[in-house]
């Protein structure tokens, strides 16, 4: 007896319908025909063609993508597999995958197909067959009980056809024109660890994925793909495969459910949108066809090159970056893989027809992708491989700041934006047989290998394509759900192949440090190969291992801050005159997480000093919720594969017990996102040139572009759980108008906090009672740039001449101080860190504002001096003698106590921690003379700002380097259209206040000459 798979109660309820309701209707449809008939059979006609082509359709993995692909399209639009005489067989005849439903809608009959895939004709290879007749004989009796691998060369190519198979039922399958395309597997066992090359044709229309599509879309073609998302609940070999379809056998395939009594066209299946890309102008944003012409005055930097829309740098596309478990993997030669390895179980919709992990879209018709890879690869850290401005903030390193240096801190840096690259390159160097251009050492990894992609075949960086391809990924899901926590399992596998030149990086980097502290600067140790961390208990493992060979493992420890603490903890050296002279701290996200109240006090190696504090929750708590947005818990299964329960019927699959997928409790979304919105409107308005695709590949239409997502997600936390404001209270008195502003955080660290360029700022203005600015402190302009009254930029708003020549004032540091007090325009409270290079003496001396010191710096690698840190605390900090005790514990120093702390914030009370935790805001009062205004102030309005390229950073990138990586950056930042977004004119709003003038204290202190207008 055949299961219906829950499809018989809702065919049969669709029967009551009909049959009580939908009479009229019925009266008025056709009789359906078959679409995919056509008058002549389609088989070869050049059989010497098609056996010139049999070798080597049957070796995919013996030439590039692109060769292979055209090949395999001479095959198969010559109907070289319908040739029954070289040992090809098929299917009795056409056959559904699912059912076909029909519903009425507004008096027509509408129908949609349920398959897995499109009703299907399937051919078989002469070897195929071979091994279907030992090991899976309609005699279930007879068969082995271990089945034999498929041997390499088989072939299964399954033709598909328009839904639904029924009306087709009596065609000669060899009239039947294959318009869903063509599905291939064919069997390598040599190349990829599953064993099988994958692939979809179009018969029409087809394109090969070498070179990539403007789209940057999904490969139609390659191992490693997708469709092991469903094929790896086969009960073995990857494949349902069941001689009883087969024609000349006995038995009868599968049937399923057809309302197919009426002629309707039919909706593309899911699974062909999935396939197929869905939009062909990819943009999701409109940038500027010309430079922003107030851009290129307020950030000049004239000896730069001015790329155009012809001649700007792009990255390679997402296309290529396609790395998987090779045959014999996994081992440490394939430790990290590329999420393209991911995509198919952890994105939603990839099955085609189970739609777990989305939410309806609350301002839309389509669905919310809150699936762990949807989430992350349009988070920050899914994109950091191809991140403008880190990539020319290297360039900057490289090529002025330490060229002197360049391999070492190319090789450091893409350790953290590249990391998938930098370790599995590191990782296949010979042991003890690296050699740098120092001599010493291990091979670095440089920016070059980035760019790395397979295509041409000969092209010089071909071999280094997986590289590439890896690094290009960002920081992803093999680099996390590797990572072991414990310093127990550190030292089980710190000496493990796969760890390969890690201990050099990390004496390095952190060449005194112990436990946690080891691992600062991406540092961390990773585990087996074979293994994969996850938080959830009982995981199913066979299908992850059918596909990778990799099986997922139970580790409380991925809950863990530290987790993210490895990163967000830079520990750099600092260079100086071609020598290390000292090592700071450029980040500390997580110290300043781990001395505030918002720290849990735990570690996977047990408790921190001083315990939990009164706020305590994890990085991931609020960077990976695991709640909705009105705080229930998120209830979802955590993948998406075909199961045993809620699929169509298919033979030879494994039972419930291996597939059926638990709804979890606590399912996290990788949202990852911190307020960088302006990144993400590059992502958006500039695919082309940074190479990815805007259109979820799984999901495609039925969800909103995951870009948008990303940025949704990014203004909920900067309006929401970012920070409060206030302005209380208003007063007039003695001639001034004089108002507080109190800023109380929300965050977990320092605001802002990660890379020290990012800075936020405080706008007052003073309003009339049309909303006319009277008076205001925080202007900018519409590139972002701060200015007086008069419009003019604030001094140190820019550091370097306009052509670049050199510092606008290189013998004093103008900067904006911390004030606890503001009474002119051109004073404006700046949230910000602000660091200075070593002094160009011998022997320069570094830590809080050093004597002699040097200029302003950008420079990771240069961060000597510390002038000012006034950034905002968070709630609890704790001070100086208790953050020492947590430093300590981590194994670090006591520089990382000291350099959490502030630094040029003079007696203000909301920085001082020396009797106890401190911080969680800041206050300041304006006064404003009212002889300045012009009319009767009505009210005043606070707003916080977050910038995170400020016009300062930005244009010491432009006047540092002529890199390609220089260039694209200008490109893009003077070509972005901020026009009506919420980052408009380079700021981001995070919150606003606004408080009424009492207004019968104003007319009491206004002077007679302005109580007229």
């Amino acid at each position: 007896m055949r299961r219906m798979q829950g499809w018989g109660v809702i065919a049969w309820g669709l029967v009551l319908v009909v049959s009580c309701g939908a009479l009229p209707g019925w009266a008025q449809t056709s009789v359906a025909t078959c679409a995919s008939q056509r008058s002549e059979p389609m088989v070869p006609t050049d059989l010497e063609l098609c056996a010139s082509l049999e070798d080597q359709v049957r070796h995919p993995g013996s030439m590039s993508l692109d060769a292979y692909e055209e090949v395999f399209q001479t095959y198969l639009l010559n109907w070289c597999h319908r040739n029954k005489e070289a040992g090809w067989e098929r299917d009795k005849r056409i056959r559904d995958t699912g059912p076909y439903i029909a519903t009425l809608e507004n008096g027509e009959w509408v129908g949609e197909y349920y398959g897995t895939h499109a009703p299907v004709v399937i051919w078989y290879s002469a070897e195929m067959v071979d091994w279907l007749e030992k090991n899976r004989p309609l005699d279930g009796s007879v068969a082995p009980a271990d089945a034999e691998p498929i041997p390499d060369g088989a072939i299964m190519i399954k033709e598909m056809f328009t839904p639904p198979a029924t009306p087709c039922f009596d065609v000669d399958p060899l009239r039947l024109f294959p318009s869903s395309g063509a599905a291939i597997m064919v069997r390598d066992r040599q190349a990829a660890h599953d064993g099988w090359f994958w692939g979809w044709f179009g018969m029409t229309g087809i394109s090969l994925d070498y070179p990539p599509p403007p789209q940057n879309t999904y490969p139609n073609m390659g191992f490693g793909q997708y469709c092991m998302n469903c094929h790896a609940s086969a009960v073995d070999n990857l494949t349902y495969a069941d001689l009883q379809n087969l024609e000349g056998r006995p038995g009868e395939p599968l049937v399923f459910l057809s309302q197919a009594f009426f002629g309707a066209k039919v909706e593309p299946s899911h699974h062909r949108l999935v396939t197929l890309a869905t939009d062909d102008a990819p943009r999701l944003g409109n940038p500027l066809y010309t430079y922003d012409p107030t851009f290129v005055a307020s950030i000049p930097a004239h000896s730069l090159t001015a790329p155009d829309w012809d001649d700007v740098d792009h990255m390679p596309s997402e296309t290529y970056d396609n790395v998987w478990v090779p045959a014999g993997g996994p081992d440490p030669s394939s430790q990290f893989l590329t999420s393209s390895q991911c995509i198919g179980c952890h994105d939603a919709g990839g099955t085609g027809l189970q739609f777990d992990m989305t939410v309806p879209n609350p301002h839309g018709d389509n669905l919310l992708n809150v699936s762990p890879y949807a989430t992350w690869r349009t988070s920050p850290m899914g994109l950091g491989g191809r991140d403008p401005i880190f990539y020319a903030q290297l360039a900057s390193e490289i090529d002025t700041f330490h060229p002197d240096f360049s391999e070492t801190i190319q090789d450091t840096c893409l350790g953290c934006h590249g990391i998938l690259g930098q370790r599995q390159f590191a990782i296949d160097q010979p042991l003890g047989h690296q050699t740098r251009s120092d001599g010493e050492g291990c091979d670095p990894f440089l920016r070059v290998y980035a760019n790395s992609v397979p295509y041409p075949a000969h092209n010089p960086t071909a071999p280094l394509a997986d590289y590439g391809a890896l690094a290009r990924d960002g920081i992803s899901c093999t680099a996390c759900h590797h990572m072991v926590q414990t310093e127990a399992e550190r030292k089980e596998f710190e000496k493990e192949p796969q760890n390969n030149c890690l201990a050099e990086r990390q004496d390095f980097l952190n060449p005194d440090f112990t436990g946690f502290a080891r691992t600062f600067t991406g540092s961390f140790v990773v585990g087996a190969p074979g293994d994969l961390y996850g938080p959830f208990d009982q995981p199913k493992t066979k299908p992850m291992d059918h596909a990778m060979g990799i099986l997922p493992v139970e580790d409380s420890a991925m809950l863990d801050s530290e987790v993210c603490g490895t990163c967000h903890t830079v520990h750099l050296p600092v260079l100086h005159r071609g020598e290390v002279i000292t090592r700071t701290y450029e980040q500390t996200t997580y110290p300043e997480w781990a001395f505030s109240a918002y720290r849990t006090g735990e570690t996977p190696d047990g408790p921190l000093p001083l315990g939990e504090g009164k706020l305590a929750q994890s990085c991931q708590g609020c960077h990976m919720p695991s709640a909705k947005d009105d705080g229930t818990a998120f209830h979802s299964k955590i993948a998406g594969i075909q199961e045993f329960s809620n699929f169509p019927q298919a033979e030879n699959n494994l039972g419930p017990e291996d597939i059926d997928l638990e709804a979890r409790l606590g399912f996290a979304r990788h949202t990852l996102v911190g307020l960088n919105v302006f990144f993400i409107q590059m992502a958006q308005q500039f695919p082309d040139i940074l190479g990815i695709r805007t259109q979820d590949p799984m999901l495609v239409s039925k969800g909103l572009d995951p870009l948008l997502f990303t940025e949704q997600r990014m203004l909920d936390q900067a309006s929401n759980g970012t920070a409060g404001i206030a302005v209380d209270p208003v007063s007039v008195a003695d001639g001034k108008l004089e108002a507080k502003v109190t800023i109380t955080s929300k965050t977990g660290h320092k605001f802002p906090s990660g890379v020290g360029f990012r800075r936020a700022f405080l706008e007052l203005d003073v309003l009339d009672d049309q909303g006319q600015v009277l008076w205001a402190s925080g202007r900018t302009n519409s590139a972002g740039l701060l200015v007086d009254q008069n419009g003019d930029a604030l001094p140190g708003e820019l550091w370097w001449k306009d052509d670049c020549s050199g510092l606008r004032n290189p013998d004093e540091l103008v900067y904006q101080p911390h004030y606890q007090v503001i009474d002119a325009q051109d004073q404006v409270q700046i949230y910000q860190e602000l660091v200075t290079a070593p002094a160009d003496v011998a022997d320069p001396r570094c830590g809080p504002d050093p004597v002699p010191g040097g200029h302003f710096t950008t420079s990771f690698m240069s961060i000597c001096g510390e002038k000012k840190d006034n950034r905002i605390l968070p709630p609890g900090f704790l001070p100086y003698k208790d953050r020492l005790q947590i430093a300590k514990a981590l194994g670090a120093d006591e520089k990382l106590a000291e350099e959490t702390g502030s630094d040029g914030v003079g007696n203000d009370p909301d920085y001082d921690c020396s009797k106890g935790p401190c911080g969680g805001g800041d206050s300041l009062v304006y006064r404003v003379a009212l002889s300045e205004l012009d009319h009767h102030p009505a009210s005043v309005r606070a707003t916080l700002y977050y910038q995170a390229t400020p016009p300062y950073f930005l244009q010491d990138r432009f006047c540092t380097s002529e890199s390609p990586d220089t260039q694209r950056l200008y490109f893009l930042s003077g070509h972005l259209n901020l026009a009506d977004t919420a980052a408009e004119s380079w700021k981001l709003q995070v919150v606003q206040a606004e408080t009424a003038v009492p207004s019968h204290v104003m007319l009491a202190q206004q002077p007679e000459a302005q109580t007229t207008r």
